[in-house]
């Protein structure tokens, strides 16, 4: 085959064994290549699209200074934003649990999200939504703090390796326990993440791919980024948000696809014990998506092998996020 390529007025020919032509307009590549050169990312804040060296929060926000303040991280994929609704309303709901009023309106709040992700013309991705305390003085009071900022990021994330996904994560039991209801319930979706990131950091220096959270009674809670799940002779079971687990968006759609595929589904206290006798176990997160686990501290769970109904869940999450969501274009 002859392979000609035509790069504007320049021609190659390449002997592949038997008979194409294909043609580049090598002006057009060049454009490409320019506009991904040139291209900035635009960061939406506190109502307007800046550049992403000019979006900047002041030193004495108490975002900064103490965490104070809420988030979210939602995906989009294949120009359409998955749950987008279910991410905005618990935005709310957290900001209301610690008494920080978002200044602008749910409506608002979505139209935002989707004109940062146009602005930066992407199809796939992840959108992160920062709403901050505000500036204040170096005291802890809030009310000092009149006007929260806004700040939504829309980017890239890849959380684990696609190996991970085929092969499975290997987890450990962390040491450090889960912050009780009594003391900051675990359903808000705080700036203060350190509970997580002791957690985790446990987890990388058993180079484990996460780590798995108990609570102050021993129960299970969830992982240090990812709400868990077990199967057990066939059927699907989570920890209770009472146990300390967040009311994550994509443990919501699992629960949804167990229910349409027939699979038995229910939400006990769990201990160790029952994820070192499960038959399956994974993950759940908007960034992680529904991810295998296959040991836990060293030991293998069920077959050591991603197992059928993870597979399954899998397959129909995949299918929501390519046919579901809310459009961006």
């Amino acid at each position: 085959m002859v392979v000609q390529f035509h790069l504007g007025t320049e021609k190659s020919r390449g002997n592949c064994g038997g008979g194409c032509e294909i043609s580049i307009d090598s002006q057009k590549i060049h454009r490409l290549i320019g506009r991904a050169q040139n291209y900035s990312m635009k960061v939406y804040l506190d109502g307007k699209l800046v550049e992403k060296d000019d979006a900047k929060v002041s030193v004495f926000d108490h975002g900064l200074l103490y965490g104070d303040g809420v988030f979210e991280g939602i995906r989009f994929y294949a120009g359409r934003v998955f749950r987008l609704d279910e991410h905005i309303r618990r935005l709310y709901d957290s900001a209301r649990a610690v008494a920080l009023t978002i200044p602008i309106e749910p409506d608002a709040m979505e139209l935002a999200v989707l004109e940062t992700i146009r602005a930066n013309g992407l199809q796939d991705g992840y959108v992160r939504l920062v709403i901050t305390r505000g500036v204040g003085d170096l005291g802890l009071n809030p009310r000092l703090c009149p006007t929260p900022s806004i700040i939504i990021i829309a980017s890239k994330i890849n959380l684990y390796p696609e190996e991970k996904y085929e092969k499975g994560l290997a987890v450990v039991t962390c040491a450090t326990r889960r912050i009780p209801h009594g003391a900051l319930s675990p359903m808000v979706k705080s700036l203060n993440y350190l509970n997580n990131i002791l957690a985790k950091l446990e987890a990388l220096n058993a180079s484990a791919g996460e780590g798995l959270m108990l609570n102050e009674q021993g129960f299970v809670a969830e992982c240090t980024g990812d709400n868990i799940f077990l199967v057990r002779d066939g059927a699907l079971t989570t920890p209770p948000i009472s146990s300390g687990a967040l009311a994550g968006v994509t443990r919501a759609v699992v629960m949804e696809i167990a229910a349409e595929l027939g699979i038995p589904f229910s939400e006990p206290y769990i201990t160790r014990y029952d994820v070192f006798t499960a038959d399956e176990c994974f993950l759940t997160g908007t960034a992680a998506e529904v991810i295998p686990v296959v040991t836990l501290d060293g030991r293998p769970i069920g077959e050591g092998v991603p197992g059928p109904v993870t597979q399954r869940i899998r397959e129909s999450f995949h299918k929501l996020t390519e046919s579901t969501g809310t459009r961006i274009y």
